[in-house]
């Protein structure tokens, strides 16, 4: 039986990892890039632009 993995997912776990050790170098950038990529072609992306947009917007108002 085959496993498949979301590459999201492995990308938010390796940066995940990378945060955690605070090891930020060009390969931690990568990853971070990496998983903002394939992220945003997820169904995620809606619901992560609804709540940036509300955050930013309620803001102002504290």
């Amino acid at each position: 039986m085959a496993v498949t993995v979301s590459l999201v997912f492995l990308f938010g776990l390796v940066l995940f990892f990378l945060l955690r050790s605070k090891s930020l170098s060009a390969g931690a950038a990568f990853i971070a890039v990496g998983f903002g990529f394939f992220l945003a072609s997820t169904g995620a992306s809606g619901p992560i632009n609804e709540l940036t947009t509300a955050v930013i917007n309620a803001i102002p108002n504290m």
